[in-house]
């Protein structure tokens, strides 16, 4: 026999679906709490992961204390936020600000906050600090004049290992007091800003280095009469890398003088030891041929090949010689290399095209071209690698237009300020390695 469950006056089981019901609608609150608070969490991980691949991106410093100011800030909507670096001895020496309207950044030999205060705190005491009211905190000293009243604060240091590199700020977040969530994801945020301010330094100690050693290879520039010379290397600023661009200028008796630009294919110390090699070869095969620049080439072709398997490598070889009246003949030969761009007095910029011929290494025995222009006084004539000239973002032909139109703008001006201009038309930044040599005819 089945039996009927026991039911009240109102036809429901005992025990009232009422409270049950109940009961089940606070069960499903609860539940949907929890889902929304576990989206949060995934969507707060999301942009901490963000956060953290945006600021390991980044070698050069200064980007990197930027990058971490801004991504703090947004990451916990705080109104201001900065990091101040340390120096060698525990004191302020840079302070990047974001949020102040006009975000800053101060260094060394600005006025620098003096530790005095609350930020003080954290320098001495480098744990995670967290204030609700600044104002009327027992450490708090005030604030600068001018500079905005704040009421929360989150502070936590920048540190790997033992190491402390310095400390971030943040400032009156948009929906209340600081949070212990906000203080864990900072917290989180500031180990990767410690690796990534780590990193930079190395890349930049790094970047030294190659760049001074990369310089001992090139010569110093002679003095010969009716000639002023000035040269420039810039190295790439992409990643840390030798390269295997080089300028040389060769003086000869009875005033001439051959002036030399060239770049090995591929980068790192290879290149930058066959780039040595091509150099010193170069230099005594143009003092035993002297002339055509043609046959230099030819010569230190077959030398390469026959030492070192031929590698590829483009060059130009430019002889200037007086003239009579006055002025230079320039004859000059490229290995694969891109043209002369003649600059003259008037404001006139003009790319030297001939046949370039072929790189060094493809095959020795295939004739190459010798080419002649007049170079009048007070005229320049400039060789350069294809880093001047060539970006991702642009064409060649813009990158060579721009360059040209860039030299006429600056056609009379000295040599050395035509030389750096030409190097930070990109705001100094280049993709490739950039060997420049600059040539002015005086008489």
């Amino acid at each position: 026999m089945v039996r009927k469950p026991v039911s009240d006056q109102s036809g429901g089981p005992v025990g009232g679906g009422a409270h049950s019901a109940r009961l089940d609608a606070e069960d499903l609150d609860r539940i949907q709490a929890g889902l929304r608070q576990a989206v949060h969490a995934q969507e707060r991980m999301c942009q901490l992961l963000d956060a953290v691949l945006a600021i390991s991106s980044a070698l050069d410093l200064r980007v990197v204390l930027h990058t971490i100011t801004d991504t703090a800030r947004q990451l916990v909507q705080a109104r201001y936020a900065a990091v101040g670096v340390l120096g060698q001895e525990g004191e302020f020496a840079e302070l990047i600000t974001s949020g102040f309207g006009t975000d800053q950044s101060r260094s060394a030999g600005d006025e620098m906050p003096h530790g005095a205060g609350l930020l003080g705190d954290l320098v001495r005491d480098p744990r995670p600090l967290r204030v609700d009211n600044v104002v009327t905190h027992p450490h708090a000293v005030g604030f600068p004049e001018g500079h905005p009243i704040m009421t929360t604060l989150l502070g936590v240091p920048i540190r790997v290992r033992e190491t402390v590199y310095g400390n971030l700020y943040l400032a009156d977040k948009a929906d209340g007091p600081f949070t212990g969530e906000d203080q864990d994801i900072v917290t989180a945020l500031a180990g990767a800003a410690g690796v990534a301010i780590e990193n930079a330094r190395l890349y930049e100690r790094l970047r030294q280095a190659t760049e001074e050693f990369q310089r001992r290879l090139l010569p110093r520039m002679p003095r010969p009469e009716g000639l002023e010379l000035e040269a420039r290397y810039q190295p790439s600023t992409e990643t840390p890398r030798i390269g295997g661009d080089w300028y040389d200028v060769i003086h000869f008796p009875g005033k001439v003088c051959c002036l030399v630009v060239g770049d090995v294919m591929g980068h790192g110390l290879e290149s930058a030891t066959i780039m040595s090699q091509i150099s010193n070869m170069l230099r005594v095969i143009a003092f035993e041929e002297r002339e055509p620049p043609s046959r230099i080439l030819h010569r230190l072709d077959d030398v390469l090949h026959a030492l070192h398997g031929g590698p590829l490598a483009t060059v130009l070889v430019a002889r200037l010689e007086p003239a009579a009246g006055g002025g230079r003949l320039m004859r000059w030969s490229p290995a694969g290399h891109l043209p002369p761009l003649l600059v003259t007095a008037d404001r006139e910029a003009c790319y030297l095209h001939a046949d370039a011929g072929l790189p060094l290494g493809v095959d020795p025995t295939l004739p190459r071209p010798d080419n002649e222009h007049f170079i009048p006084a007070d005229s320049t004539v400039l060789l350069y690698t294809d880093g001047l000239v060539e970006h991702p973002a642009d064409t060649l032909e813009d990158g060579m237009r721009h360059v040209a139109e860039m030299a006429a703008a600056r056609a009379t001006e000295s040599l050395p300020h035509l030389c750096d201009a030409l190097l930070t038309h990109r705001r100094g930044r280049f993709h490739d390695d950039v060997a420049l040599l600059a040539a002015r005819v005086t008489h």
